[in-house]
C-alpha cells in the first residue's frame, strides 16, 4: 500500500461517534498492464464496467488514472471521495457510492466468519480471502458490488459514470489489489472495529474474556512507511518549544494557612526546586541536535532517586528524612551520595551490590588484576569474594562493576566508601588507592 493513516474528518454531532475514515495518499501513475491484479480488484472493475453506459467515459477515466490524475483517495462507509484532474487541468470532487450492508447482514457476516476457522485466522492476519465473499454471498451478503450498485456523484454535472469517477474506481481497484479491508470499509465497517468484534465474538464463544476493543492494533502503532506516505494529509507538527535560559524560580509556600501535620514546607520547596532544575535539562536534552540518537535513561527506582535528591544539596534536615524513607542511616547515605557522584546509578549499584560473575568474565577480570599487580609480588594475592577484590592488609578493594569497569574503595570507620572514580584498567584503580592517589 502506498499510505494510508485512519482518520476523523467533517462536522459531526458529538451525540454520534465519528465516523471511520482511511485517506490514501495519491498513487504515482501506472505504467503498462492491467489496473487490477488481484480477484478483487478485477471484480471491483468488472461492476463498473457493467453498469457504466458509455464506455467512452471509462476509457477516458483509465487515461486519466493511469497518467496519475486522481488525488489523494478518501473511503469511509458508503462513499469514496477524490479530487480528479482533467485533461484541461481543470481539478473535480468526484465520488462513489456503494451502500453499506445493514446491521443484520453485518451481524450474518461475523458470525459467518466466527463459524469458519479459516476465515477467522485469514481475517485476523490481515488477509481476505476470495472465497470468503463466496462464502458470504452464499448467506446473502454480498461484499462486492453488483451491476447498477456503483453510483457516481461528480461536480462536473454528468449523470452516469464520467471519466472523473471512472478514474477514481480504476484508482481503487489498485488499493483493493494491496488491502481488501478497503472494500469493508466501505460497506460499513473499519478494519480496527471488524478485527475487535471477531476477537470479542471468538473469546465470547471460547468461554474466554474479550480484549478490549481495538487494543491490539493501538499497541501495534502504525508503520512507517503508511506514515510517511500520509505526510501530505496530515497536519504539520507544532513548533518544538523555545529553550529556557535557566529554571523557574520555586515559590515561597511559607506564611499564610499553616501546613498539615507531617508536610515540610523547605521539603517541598526543595522538590519544586529541583523539578524546575529537571525540566529546564529536560527540555535542553530534548532540543539538543543529538537528542534522536541518544536512548532516554532507564528510570531511577524511589532508593535512587532519593541519592540524587540527597546529591542535589538537600541539605541536612532534608537529607534526614531521605536517608529515613529510603531505608540508610544518614553515613549509608553519605557513602552512596558519595558512590553516585562519582558514577551515577552505575556507581551507586557498586556501592550496594554484591554480585558473582560469570567463571569466564571472573577469570577474565581475575587475570587482568594479576597482571596490574607484577610489580608487588612480595604481597599476598587479593581475596576474592563475589566481584570485590580486597587487598592491601584488607583495608582497600577493587570492585568489578558489571559495565566491566573497576571501582576503588577504601576502609572508613568500619565501612566500605567510594575512593575515586571508575577506570576500565584496574590498575588505574589501584593508583586510587595508593598514598599518592
Amino acid at each position: 500500500m502506498t499510505g494510508n493513516h485512519d482518520a476523523t474528518t467533517g462536522h459531526h454531532d458529538d451525540a454520534y461517534p465519528p465516523e471511520p475514515e482511511r485517506t490514501f495518499a495519491a498513487l504515482p501513475p501506472a505504467r503498462g498492464g492491467g489496473f487490477a491484479r488481484t480477484w478483487w480488484g478485477r471484480a471491483w472493475l468488472k461492476a463498473l464496467e457493467d453498469s457504466a453506459l458509455d464506455g467512452a467515459q471509462l476509457k477516458l477515466g483509465r487515461r486519466h488514472a493511469r497518467a496519475g490524475a486522481v488525488g489523494a483517495v478518501s473511503v469511509r462507509p458508503g462513499r469514496i471521495t477524490a479530487v480528479v484532474q482533467d485533461r484541461d487541468h481543470s481539478r473535480h470532487r468526484t465520488d462513489v457510492l456503494l451502500a453499506q450492508l445493514s446491521a443484520a447482514q453485518w451481524d450474518r457476516f461475523l458470525d459467518l466468519v466466527v463459524d469458519r476457522a479459516g476465515h477467522l485466522a485469514a481475517l485476523l492476519d490481515r488477509d481476505v480471502p476470495p472465497v470468503l465473499a463466496e462464502d458470504a454471498a452464499a448467506a446473502g451478503i454480498e461484499l462486492l458490488p453488483g451491476i447498477g450498485d456503483l453510483e457516481s456523484a461528480c461536480d462536473c454535472g454528468a449523470w452516469d459514470h464520467c471519466a472523473h469517477s471512472s478514474a477514481l474506481c480504476y484508482q481503487v481497484a489498485r488499493l483493493l489489489d494491496q488491502d481488501p479491508f478497503v472494500l469493508l470499509l466501505l460497506r460499513g465497517r473499519d478494519e480496527r472495529e471488524l478485527l475487535a468484534e471477531l476477537q470479542a465474538r471468538s473469546a465470547s464463544r471460547a468461554g474466554a474474556p474479550a480484549r478490549e476493543a481495538g487494543a491490539e492494533r493501538v499497541g501495534a502503532g502504525v508503520p512507517a512507511a503508511e506514515a510517511y506516505a500520509a505526510r501530505d494529509i496530515l497536519p504539520p507538527l507544532p513548533a518544538p518549544p523555545p529553550p529556557v535560559d535557566v529554571p523557574g524560580a520555586a515559590p515561597a509556600l511559607g506564611g499564610g494557612t499553616p501546613p498539615a501535620p507531617g508536610v515540610a514546607v523547605a521539603a517541598l520547596e526543595f522538590l519544586i526546586r529541583d523539578a524546575a532544575v529537571r525540566a529546564q535539562r529536560l527540555l535542553a536534552d530534548a532540543l539538543s541536535p543529538w537528542h534522536p540518537d541518544v536512548p532516554p535513561p532507564p528510570a531511577l527506582t524511589p532508593g535512587q532517586d532519593a541519592v540524587r535528591l540527597a546529591a542535589a544539596g538537600a541539605g541536612e534536615a532534608i537529607s534526614a528524612r531521605l536517608a529515613a524513607g529510603s531505608g540508610r542511616d544518614v553515613r549509608g547515605l553519605a557513602l552512596a551520595v558519595r558512590a553516585w557522584e562519582l558514577g551515577g546509578a552505575a556507581g551507586l549499584a557498586v556501592l550496594e551490590e554484591e554480585w558473582t560473575p560469570d567463571p569466564a568474565t571472573l577469570a577474565r577480570a581475575a587475570g587482568r588484576l594479576a597482571a596490574a599487580r607484577e610489580d608487588d609480588g612480595a604481597q599476598p594475592g587479593p581475596r576474592v569474594s563475589g566481584n570485590r577484590w580486597t587487598v592491601a592488609g584488607g583495608e582497600a578493594q577493587l570492585r568489578y562493576g558489571r559495565d566491566g569497569r573497576w571501582w576503588p574503595y577504601r576502609k572508613e570507620d568500619g565501612r566500605w566508601a567510594p575512593a575515586g572514580p571508575a577506570s576500565d584498567d584496574p590498575a588505574g584503580a589501584l593508583a586510587a588507592l595508593s598514598p599518592e592517589g
